[in-house]
Protein backbone atom coordinates (compact mmCIF):
# COMPACT_ATOMS: atom_id res chain seq x y z
CA UNK A 1 0.00 0.00 0.00
CA UNK A 2 0.97 3.22 -0.47
CA UNK A 3 0.86 6.03 2.39
CA UNK A 4 -2.01 3.83 4.34
CA UNK A 5 -3.46 7.51 6.23
CA UNK A 6 -3.07 9.12 2.56
CA UNK A 7 -6.99 9.21 1.83
CA UNK A 8 -7.57 10.27 5.51
CA UNK A 9 -4.87 13.13 5.11
CA UNK A 10 -5.28 14.08 1.63
CA UNK A 11 -9.25 14.25 0.81
CA UNK A 12 -9.35 16.28 -2.65
CA UNK A 13 -8.02 15.92 -5.96
CA UNK A 14 -5.31 17.62 -7.13
CA UNK A 15 -4.60 18.44 -10.98
CA UNK A 16 -1.74 20.45 -12.88
CA UNK A 17 -3.64 23.34 -13.74
CA UNK A 18 -4.51 24.22 -17.03
CA UNK A 19 -2.50 27.26 -19.01
CA UNK A 20 -4.80 30.61 -19.07
CA UNK A 21 -7.28 30.74 -22.11
CA UNK A 22 -6.08 33.52 -23.80
CA UNK A 23 -2.62 32.56 -24.29
CA UNK A 24 -3.19 28.72 -24.98
CA UNK A 25 -5.65 29.82 -27.75
CA UNK A 26 -2.83 31.10 -29.49
CA UNK A 27 -0.99 28.23 -30.12
CA UNK A 28 -1.49 24.33 -30.56
CA UNK A 29 0.56 23.37 -27.48
CA UNK A 30 -0.89 20.94 -24.85
CA UNK A 31 -3.13 22.80 -22.35
CA UNK A 32 -1.59 21.17 -19.04
CA UNK A 33 0.93 22.89 -17.44
CA UNK A 34 3.61 21.05 -15.92
CA UNK A 35 2.80 18.85 -12.37
CA UNK A 36 4.26 19.04 -9.58
CA UNK A 37 6.08 15.84 -8.32
CA UNK A 38 4.93 16.19 -4.73
CA UNK A 39 1.35 16.95 -5.92
CA UNK A 40 1.46 13.84 -8.43
CA UNK A 41 2.98 11.82 -4.63
CA UNK A 42 0.74 12.90 -2.53
CA UNK A 43 -2.43 11.83 -4.96
CA UNK A 44 -0.81 8.71 -5.67
CA UNK A 45 -0.54 8.19 -1.69
CA UNK A 46 -4.87 8.75 -1.35
CA UNK A 47 -4.72 5.03 -3.20
CA UNK A 48 -6.21 2.65 -0.52
CA UNK A 49 -4.71 -0.69 -2.16
CA UNK A 50 -8.30 -2.12 -2.01
CA UNK A 51 -8.89 -5.80 -1.37
CA UNK A 52 -10.95 -5.81 -4.50
CA UNK A 53 -9.64 -2.74 -6.33
CA UNK A 54 -12.38 -2.51 -8.78
CA UNK A 55 -10.27 0.09 -11.09
CA UNK A 56 -8.66 -2.72 -12.48
CA UNK A 57 -11.70 -4.01 -14.12
CA UNK A 58 -13.01 -0.24 -14.67
CA UNK A 59 -9.75 -0.43 -17.02
CA UNK A 60 -10.16 -2.93 -20.34
CA UNK A 61 -6.56 -3.38 -20.29
CA UNK A 62 -6.80 -4.93 -16.22
CA UNK A 63 -3.96 -1.73 -15.23
CA UNK A 64 -2.35 -2.60 -12.52
CA UNK A 65 -3.07 0.97 -10.65
CA UNK A 66 -2.82 0.04 -6.68
CA UNK A 67 0.88 -1.02 -7.40
CA UNK A 68 1.98 1.94 -9.55
CA UNK A 69 0.53 4.02 -7.04
CA UNK A 70 2.61 2.83 -4.22
CA UNK A 71 5.85 3.19 -6.68
CA UNK A 72 5.42 6.29 -7.38
CA UNK A 73 4.87 7.31 -3.81
CA UNK A 74 7.70 5.97 -2.62
CA UNK A 75 9.60 7.32 -5.50
CA UNK A 76 10.09 4.30 -7.98
CA UNK A 77 9.46 5.92 -11.06
CA UNK A 78 11.00 3.56 -13.03
CA UNK A 79 9.40 0.50 -11.30
CA UNK A 80 6.05 2.07 -11.81
CA UNK A 81 6.50 2.60 -15.50
CA UNK A 82 7.38 -1.09 -15.75
CA UNK A 83 4.49 -2.34 -14.03
CA UNK A 84 2.44 0.58 -15.82
CA UNK A 85 4.18 -1.30 -19.59
CA UNK A 86 3.03 -4.68 -17.99
CA UNK A 87 -0.46 -4.21 -19.27
CA UNK A 88 -0.75 -0.92 -21.53
CA UNK A 89 1.73 -0.49 -24.27
CA UNK A 90 1.11 3.02 -24.61
CA UNK A 91 -0.03 5.16 -21.39
CA UNK A 92 1.21 8.40 -23.21
CA UNK A 93 -1.86 7.92 -25.41
CA UNK A 94 -4.58 6.54 -22.81
CA UNK A 95 -3.50 9.09 -19.81
CA UNK A 96 -3.73 12.49 -22.39
CA UNK A 97 -6.90 10.82 -24.11
CA UNK A 98 -8.86 8.15 -21.99
CA UNK A 99 -12.00 9.45 -20.65
CA UNK A 100 -10.83 7.20 -17.59
CA UNK A 101 -13.21 5.17 -16.48
CA UNK A 102 -10.81 4.09 -13.91
CA UNK A 103 -11.79 6.57 -12.24
CA UNK A 104 -15.63 6.32 -12.30
CA UNK A 105 -14.95 2.81 -10.58
CA UNK A 106 -12.11 3.81 -8.19
CA UNK A 107 -13.24 2.74 -4.28
CA UNK A 108 -12.39 5.78 -2.82
CA UNK A 109 -14.94 7.68 -5.50
CA UNK A 110 -17.69 6.34 -2.92
CA UNK A 111 -17.61 8.94 -0.97
CA UNK A 112 -14.42 11.22 -1.17
CA UNK A 113 -13.13 12.43 -5.09
CA UNK A 114 -11.10 9.64 -6.94
CA UNK A 115 -7.43 9.11 -7.09
CA UNK A 116 -6.02 10.82 -10.45
CA UNK A 117 -5.19 7.75 -11.82
CA UNK A 118 -4.99 9.65 -15.77
CA UNK A 119 -2.45 12.28 -14.57
CA UNK A 120 -0.40 9.88 -12.23
CA UNK A 121 -0.30 7.47 -15.34
CA UNK A 122 0.85 10.24 -17.59
CA UNK A 123 3.18 11.85 -15.61
CA UNK A 124 4.51 8.32 -14.91
CA UNK A 125 5.00 7.57 -19.08
CA UNK A 126 6.58 11.54 -19.44
CA UNK A 127 9.03 10.72 -16.71
CA UNK A 128 10.22 7.59 -17.73
CA UNK A 129 10.64 8.76 -21.50
CA UNK A 130 12.77 11.83 -20.15
CA UNK A 131 14.82 9.62 -18.12
CA UNK A 132 15.30 6.81 -20.64
CA UNK A 133 14.03 4.07 -19.78
CA UNK A 134 11.80 3.46 -22.51
CA UNK A 135 13.59 1.21 -24.16
CA UNK A 136 13.51 -1.03 -27.18
CA UNK A 137 12.35 -4.82 -26.54
CA UNK A 138 13.20 -6.48 -29.97
CA UNK A 139 12.56 -10.33 -29.89
CA UNK A 140 15.23 -12.85 -28.35
CA UNK A 141 14.46 -15.08 -32.10
CA UNK A 142 12.46 -14.71 -35.29
CA UNK A 143 9.68 -17.15 -35.84
CA UNK A 144 9.26 -17.38 -39.59
CA UNK A 145 5.91 -16.31 -39.21
CA UNK A 146 4.55 -12.75 -40.73
CA UNK A 147 1.51 -10.63 -40.22
CA UNK A 148 0.07 -7.65 -41.99
CA UNK A 149 -1.75 -5.19 -39.48
CA UNK A 150 -3.73 -2.80 -41.53
CA UNK A 151 -4.45 0.26 -39.35
CA UNK A 152 -2.01 2.44 -37.44
CA UNK A 153 -4.58 3.66 -35.02
CA UNK A 154 -3.98 2.62 -31.52
CA UNK A 155 -5.68 -1.12 -32.17
CA UNK A 156 -3.21 -1.46 -34.91
CA UNK A 157 -0.13 -0.05 -33.36
CA UNK A 158 -0.74 -2.18 -30.28
CA UNK A 159 -1.30 -5.48 -31.93
CA UNK A 160 1.57 -4.68 -33.82
CA UNK A 161 3.83 -3.94 -30.90
CA UNK A 162 3.00 -7.61 -29.33
CA UNK A 163 3.18 -9.85 -32.08
CA UNK A 164 6.85 -7.95 -32.98
CA UNK A 165 7.78 -8.95 -29.72
CA UNK A 166 6.61 -12.46 -29.22
CA UNK A 167 9.02 -12.79 -32.84
CA UNK A 168 6.88 -12.74 -35.75
CA UNK A 169 7.72 -9.90 -38.68
CA UNK A 170 5.18 -7.60 -38.89
CA UNK A 171 4.06 -5.10 -41.22
CA UNK A 172 2.00 -1.81 -40.54
CA UNK A 173 -0.10 -0.33 -43.68
CA UNK A 174 -1.40 2.91 -43.53
CA UNK A 175 -3.54 4.35 -46.41
CA UNK A 176 -2.84 8.51 -44.84
CA UNK A 177 0.86 9.99 -45.41
CA UNK A 178 2.04 9.97 -42.21
CA UNK A 179 1.70 6.60 -39.31
CA UNK A 180 -0.80 6.90 -36.38
CA UNK A 181 -4.41 6.82 -37.48
CA UNK A 182 -6.62 8.94 -35.49
CA UNK A 183 -3.83 9.65 -33.15
CA UNK A 184 -2.47 11.39 -36.02
CA UNK A 185 -4.63 13.06 -37.93
CA UNK A 186 -7.88 12.92 -35.51
CA UNK A 187 -6.51 14.58 -32.44
CA UNK A 188 -5.15 17.71 -31.98
CA UNK A 189 -2.10 18.74 -31.24
CA UNK A 190 -3.73 20.42 -27.78
CA UNK A 191 -4.63 17.20 -26.47
CA UNK A 192 -2.06 15.46 -27.78
CA UNK A 193 1.54 16.73 -29.59
CA UNK A 194 2.50 14.56 -31.97
CA UNK A 195 6.14 14.56 -30.33
CA UNK A 196 4.91 11.26 -28.05
CA UNK A 197 3.32 9.38 -31.23
CA UNK A 198 6.24 9.72 -32.81
CA UNK A 199 8.52 8.52 -29.78
CA UNK A 200 6.53 5.40 -29.15
CA UNK A 201 6.97 4.68 -32.97
CA UNK A 202 10.52 5.04 -32.55
CA UNK A 203 10.31 2.49 -29.96
CA UNK A 204 8.30 -0.02 -32.12
CA UNK A 205 10.81 0.59 -35.32
CA UNK A 206 13.98 -0.01 -33.24
CA UNK A 207 12.54 -3.13 -32.48
CA UNK A 208 11.66 -4.36 -35.93
CA UNK A 209 7.98 -3.50 -36.90
CA UNK A 210 8.07 -2.33 -40.20
CA UNK A 211 5.75 0.68 -41.33
CA UNK A 212 3.81 1.00 -44.72
CA UNK A 213 2.34 4.81 -45.21
CA UNK A 214 0.62 5.80 -47.90
CA UNK A 215 -0.45 2.57 -49.08
CA UNK A 216 -3.86 1.80 -49.35
CA UNK A 217 -5.31 -1.89 -48.73
CA UNK A 218 -8.03 -2.82 -51.15
CA UNK A 219 -6.78 -0.35 -53.46
CA UNK A 220 -3.22 -0.02 -53.87
CA UNK A 221 -2.98 -3.92 -52.66
CA UNK A 222 -5.80 -6.00 -52.93
CA UNK A 223 -6.78 -8.17 -49.51
CA UNK A 224 -6.68 -11.23 -51.31
CA UNK A 225 -3.19 -10.62 -52.09
CA UNK A 226 -2.25 -8.91 -48.64
CA UNK A 227 -4.05 -12.29 -47.36
CA UNK A 228 -1.93 -14.55 -50.21
CA UNK A 229 1.72 -12.57 -48.78
CA UNK A 230 1.32 -12.83 -45.25
CA UNK A 231 0.55 -15.89 -43.04
CA UNK A 232 -2.17 -13.79 -40.80
CA UNK A 233 -3.76 -10.50 -41.03
CA UNK A 234 -5.13 -8.26 -38.56
CA UNK A 235 -8.21 -5.28 -39.62
CA UNK A 236 -7.44 -2.36 -37.41
CA UNK A 237 -9.07 0.27 -39.30
CA UNK A 238 -11.02 1.79 -37.01
CA UNK A 239 -14.87 3.03 -37.07
CA UNK A 240 -14.80 5.64 -39.98
CA UNK A 241 -18.11 6.26 -41.99
CA UNK A 242 -19.43 9.05 -40.17
CA UNK A 243 -23.33 9.13 -39.30
CA UNK A 244 -24.61 11.31 -41.97
CA UNK A 245 -27.51 14.47 -41.31
CA UNK A 246 -29.80 13.76 -43.65
CA UNK A 247 -31.58 17.40 -43.87
CA UNK A 248 -32.47 19.99 -46.48
CA UNK A 249 -29.11 22.11 -47.46
CA UNK A 250 -26.99 19.63 -46.38
CA UNK A 251 -25.04 20.08 -49.72
CA UNK A 252 -24.44 23.75 -49.35
CA UNK A 253 -20.58 24.86 -49.05
CA UNK A 254 -19.46 25.19 -45.91
CA UNK A 255 -21.11 22.07 -43.90
CA UNK A 256 -18.62 19.42 -43.62
CA UNK A 257 -17.99 16.46 -41.38
CA UNK A 258 -16.29 16.92 -38.69
CA UNK A 259 -12.87 14.98 -39.87
CA UNK A 260 -12.73 16.58 -42.78
CA UNK A 261 -12.20 19.70 -40.85
CA UNK A 262 -9.68 17.91 -38.28
CA UNK A 263 -7.71 16.23 -41.00
CA UNK A 264 -6.40 19.08 -42.69
CA UNK A 265 -6.21 21.08 -39.38
CA UNK A 266 -3.75 18.67 -37.82
CA UNK A 267 -2.14 18.76 -41.46
CA UNK A 268 -1.87 22.45 -41.35
CA UNK A 269 -0.13 21.82 -37.74
CA UNK A 270 2.28 19.75 -39.01
CA UNK A 271 3.57 22.22 -41.46
CA UNK A 272 1.88 20.76 -44.63
CA UNK A 273 0.23 22.65 -47.08
CA UNK A 274 -3.30 22.31 -47.17
CA UNK A 275 -5.16 23.98 -50.69
CA UNK A 276 -8.22 25.38 -49.79
CA UNK A 277 -8.26 24.51 -46.24
CA UNK A 278 -11.76 23.97 -44.41
CA UNK A 279 -10.78 27.22 -41.59
CA UNK A 280 -12.84 28.91 -39.02
CA UNK A 281 -11.12 32.21 -39.04
CA UNK A 282 -14.07 35.16 -38.71
CA UNK A 283 -16.25 33.03 -39.07
CA UNK A 284 -19.94 32.11 -37.48
CA UNK A 285 -19.30 28.07 -36.72
CA UNK A 286 -21.59 25.68 -35.32
CA UNK A 287 -20.39 22.35 -34.24
CA UNK A 288 -23.52 19.27 -34.07
CA UNK A 289 -22.45 16.44 -31.65
CA UNK A 290 -21.48 16.62 -27.89
CA UNK A 291 -18.82 14.73 -28.10
CA UNK A 292 -15.12 14.79 -27.86
CA UNK A 293 -14.84 15.16 -31.30
CA UNK A 294 -17.24 17.75 -30.83
CA UNK A 295 -14.85 19.23 -28.38
CA UNK A 296 -11.61 18.93 -30.72
CA UNK A 297 -13.52 20.74 -33.38
CA UNK A 298 -14.45 23.59 -30.50
CA UNK A 299 -10.90 23.94 -29.51
CA UNK A 300 -9.39 23.74 -32.99
CA UNK A 301 -12.24 26.95 -34.12
CA UNK A 302 -10.97 29.05 -31.31
CA UNK A 303 -7.11 28.44 -32.40
CA UNK A 304 -7.91 29.61 -35.74
CA UNK A 305 -10.10 32.39 -34.74
CA UNK A 306 -13.49 31.75 -35.43
CA UNK A 307 -15.88 34.50 -34.76
CA UNK A 308 -18.27 32.90 -32.51
CA UNK A 309 -18.88 28.69 -31.95
CA UNK A 310 -21.84 27.19 -30.94
CA UNK A 311 -21.97 23.52 -30.00
CA UNK A 312 -25.28 21.96 -30.52
CA UNK A 313 -26.86 18.58 -28.92
CA UNK A 314 -30.31 16.81 -29.57
CA UNK A 315 -30.57 15.36 -26.31
CA UNK A 316 -30.75 16.71 -22.68
CA UNK A 317 -27.79 18.12 -20.57
CA UNK A 318 -26.42 15.45 -18.45
CA UNK A 319 -26.57 16.17 -14.83
CA UNK A 320 -23.80 17.64 -12.91
CA UNK A 321 -23.44 14.52 -10.30
CA UNK A 322 -23.33 10.61 -10.84
CA UNK A 323 -27.25 9.81 -11.15
CA UNK A 324 -28.96 6.64 -9.41
CA UNK A 325 -29.87 4.47 -12.61
CA UNK A 326 -25.77 4.77 -12.98
CA UNK A 327 -24.69 3.95 -9.20
CA UNK A 328 -20.50 3.54 -8.87
CA UNK A 329 -18.56 1.61 -10.00
CA UNK A 330 -20.49 2.42 -13.44
CA UNK A 331 -19.15 5.27 -15.44
CA UNK A 332 -21.42 7.81 -15.54
CA UNK A 333 -22.59 10.22 -18.00
CA UNK A 334 -22.06 14.01 -17.04
CA UNK A 335 -21.91 17.71 -17.55
CA UNK A 336 -18.28 17.90 -18.18
CA UNK A 337 -16.51 21.40 -19.16
CA UNK A 338 -13.58 20.11 -21.41
CA UNK A 339 -10.40 22.49 -21.76
CA UNK A 340 -12.09 23.54 -25.04
CA UNK A 341 -15.97 24.26 -23.68
CA UNK A 342 -13.54 26.71 -20.80
CA UNK A 343 -12.52 28.61 -24.04
CA UNK A 344 -15.20 30.19 -24.96
CA UNK A 345 -18.33 29.53 -27.13
CA UNK A 346 -22.01 28.94 -26.36
CA UNK A 347 -23.26 25.36 -26.01
CA UNK A 348 -27.24 24.21 -26.20
CA UNK A 349 -29.06 20.82 -25.54
CA UNK A 350 -32.55 20.11 -26.60
CA UNK A 351 -31.11 21.56 -29.84
CA UNK A 352 -32.87 19.87 -33.15
CA UNK A 353 -31.11 20.82 -36.61
CA UNK A 354 -34.12 21.51 -38.90
CA UNK A 355 -31.99 22.49 -42.11
CA UNK A 356 -29.36 24.28 -43.05
CA UNK A 357 -29.94 28.21 -45.59
CA UNK A 358 -27.52 28.89 -47.81
CA UNK A 359 -26.99 32.21 -49.82
CA UNK A 360 -27.53 32.36 -53.81
CA UNK A 361 -23.34 31.24 -54.28
CA UNK A 362 -24.92 28.16 -52.72
CA UNK A 363 -23.32 28.57 -49.27
CA UNK A 364 -24.39 28.26 -45.88
CA UNK A 365 -25.50 31.32 -44.28
CA UNK A 366 -27.87 30.25 -41.23
CA UNK A 367 -29.15 26.99 -39.74
CA UNK A 368 -32.34 26.72 -38.72
CA UNK A 369 -33.13 24.68 -35.35
CA UNK A 370 -35.85 23.74 -32.57
CA UNK A 371 -36.56 22.36 -29.36
CA UNK A 372 -36.22 18.43 -28.85
CA UNK A 373 -39.36 17.01 -28.09
CA UNK A 374 -39.02 13.43 -26.60
CA UNK A 375 -42.10 11.50 -27.59
CA UNK A 376 -43.85 8.42 -26.01
CA UNK A 377 -41.84 5.82 -27.74
CA UNK A 378 -38.69 7.38 -27.04
CA UNK A 379 -38.12 9.05 -30.80
CA UNK A 380 -36.93 12.83 -30.75
CA UNK A 381 -37.99 15.50 -33.03
CA UNK A 382 -38.15 18.77 -33.81
CA UNK A 383 -41.25 20.34 -31.90
CA UNK A 384 -43.36 22.13 -33.74
CA UNK A 385 -43.41 26.56 -32.87
CA UNK A 386 -39.76 26.62 -31.88
CA UNK A 387 -38.37 27.34 -34.87
CA UNK A 388 -35.84 29.45 -35.04
CA UNK A 389 -32.43 30.26 -36.98
CA UNK A 390 -28.74 31.20 -36.08
CA UNK A 391 -25.84 31.98 -38.10
CA UNK A 392 -23.95 29.81 -39.90
CA UNK A 393 -20.68 30.58 -42.36
CA UNK A 394 -18.96 27.16 -41.39
CA UNK A 395 -20.76 23.70 -39.62
CA UNK A 396 -19.19 20.76 -38.42
CA UNK A 397 -21.02 17.04 -37.98
CA UNK A 398 -19.99 15.40 -35.28
CA UNK A 399 -22.45 13.36 -34.70
CA UNK A 400 -20.05 9.67 -34.32
CA UNK A 401 -19.24 6.95 -36.66
CA UNK A 402 -21.83 3.86 -38.15
CA UNK A 403 -18.71 1.36 -38.64
CA UNK A 404 -15.98 0.40 -41.10
CA UNK A 405 -15.93 1.15 -44.10
CA UNK A 406 -17.33 -2.14 -46.26
CA UNK A 407 -17.14 -2.01 -49.73
CA UNK A 408 -13.42 -3.44 -50.61
CA UNK A 409 -13.45 -5.84 -47.61
CA UNK A 410 -16.93 -7.50 -48.59
CA UNK A 411 -15.95 -7.72 -52.56
CA UNK A 412 -12.45 -8.46 -52.03
CA UNK A 413 -12.83 -10.71 -49.01
CA UNK A 414 -16.41 -11.77 -48.57
CA UNK A 415 -16.15 -10.20 -45.16
CA UNK A 416 -19.40 -10.77 -43.30
CA UNK A 417 -20.92 -7.72 -41.19
CA UNK A 418 -22.89 -7.64 -38.16
CA UNK A 419 -26.49 -5.48 -38.14
CA UNK A 420 -24.31 -2.85 -36.70
CA UNK A 421 -22.57 -2.83 -39.30
CA UNK A 422 -19.35 -3.76 -37.59
CA UNK A 423 -17.18 -6.84 -38.76
CA UNK A 424 -17.96 -10.12 -37.51
CA UNK A 425 -15.81 -12.02 -35.72
CA UNK A 426 -15.44 -14.95 -33.34
CA UNK A 427 -14.13 -15.24 -29.99
CA UNK A 428 -10.94 -15.76 -31.35
CA UNK A 429 -10.89 -12.24 -32.79
CA UNK A 430 -10.74 -14.16 -36.31
CA UNK A 431 -13.29 -12.76 -38.89
CA UNK A 432 -15.35 -15.01 -41.64
CA UNK A 433 -12.35 -15.37 -43.27
CA UNK A 434 -9.79 -17.68 -42.05
CA UNK A 435 -6.53 -16.05 -41.17
CA UNK A 436 -7.58 -12.48 -41.19
CA UNK A 437 -8.48 -11.40 -37.56
CA UNK A 438 -10.41 -7.96 -36.50
CA UNK A 439 -9.46 -5.45 -33.69
CA UNK A 440 -10.82 -2.33 -32.33
CA UNK A 441 -13.01 0.07 -33.69
CA UNK A 442 -13.93 -2.28 -36.86
CA UNK A 443 -15.27 -5.12 -35.15
CA UNK A 444 -16.42 -3.61 -31.31
CA UNK A 445 -17.70 -0.23 -32.82
CA UNK A 446 -16.62 3.43 -32.08
CA UNK A 447 -15.27 3.18 -28.59
CA UNK A 448 -12.76 4.51 -26.05
CA UNK A 449 -9.01 4.40 -27.35
CA UNK A 450 -8.45 1.92 -24.32
CA UNK A 451 -10.80 -0.28 -25.28
CA UNK A 452 -8.55 0.08 -28.91
CA UNK A 453 -5.62 -0.83 -26.86
CA UNK A 454 -7.00 -3.73 -24.82
CA UNK A 455 -8.56 -5.15 -28.24
CA UNK A 456 -5.27 -4.58 -30.12
CA UNK A 457 -3.50 -7.37 -27.31
CA UNK A 458 -6.24 -9.39 -27.10
CA UNK A 459 -6.35 -9.88 -31.09
CA UNK A 460 -2.01 -10.56 -30.90
CA UNK A 461 -2.30 -13.09 -28.76
CA UNK A 462 -4.82 -14.91 -30.91
CA UNK A 463 -2.70 -14.16 -33.93
CA UNK A 464 0.23 -15.65 -31.83
CA UNK A 465 -1.66 -18.75 -30.84
CA UNK A 466 -3.14 -19.35 -34.66
CA UNK A 467 0.18 -19.17 -35.90
CA UNK A 468 2.09 -21.03 -32.97
CA UNK A 469 -0.36 -23.27 -31.44
CA UNK A 470 -0.30 -21.84 -28.64
CA UNK A 471 0.63 -18.34 -27.09
CA UNK A 472 2.16 -16.58 -23.99
CA UNK A 473 0.89 -13.03 -25.16
CA UNK A 474 -1.95 -11.10 -22.23
CA UNK A 475 -5.44 -11.19 -23.51
CA UNK A 476 -7.27 -8.76 -21.44
CA UNK A 477 -10.72 -8.32 -23.42
CA UNK A 478 -12.67 -10.87 -25.27
CA UNK A 479 -15.44 -9.77 -28.53
CA UNK A 480 -18.55 -8.44 -26.47
CA UNK A 481 -16.67 -7.26 -23.18
CA UNK A 482 -18.20 -4.44 -21.56
CA UNK A 483 -17.35 -1.91 -18.98
CA UNK A 484 -15.72 -4.05 -15.75
CA UNK A 485 -15.48 -6.82 -17.49
CA UNK A 486 -19.39 -8.00 -17.51
CA UNK A 487 -20.78 -9.79 -20.77
CA UNK A 488 -23.39 -8.47 -22.35
CA UNK A 489 -26.84 -10.41 -21.73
Amino acid sequence: MADPKGFLKNTERELPPRRPVPVRIMDWKEVYEPGDSAVLRRQAGRCMDCGIPFCHKGCPLGNLIPEWNDLIWRGEGRAAIERLHATNNFPEFTGRLCPAPCESSCVLGINQPAVTIKQIEVATIDDAFANGWVEAEPPARLTGKTVAVVGSGPAGLAAAQQLTRAGHTVAVFERDDRIGGLLRYGIPDFKMEKRHLEARLRQMQDEGTRFRAGVEIGKDITWEDLRARYDAVVIATGSTVPRELGIPGRDFDGVHFAMEYLIESNKAVAGDQVPHQIHAEGKHVIVIGGGDTGADCIGTAHRQGALSVTNLAIGKQPPAERPDHQPWPMMPTLFEVASAHEEGGERAYLASTVEFLGNDAGEVRALRLAETEYLADGRRVPKSGTEREIPADLVLIAMGFTGPERSALESQLGTVFTGRGNVERGDDYQSTAPGVFVAGDAGRGQSLIVWAIAEGRAAAAAVDEYLMGRTNLPSPVRPGDIALGLQPA
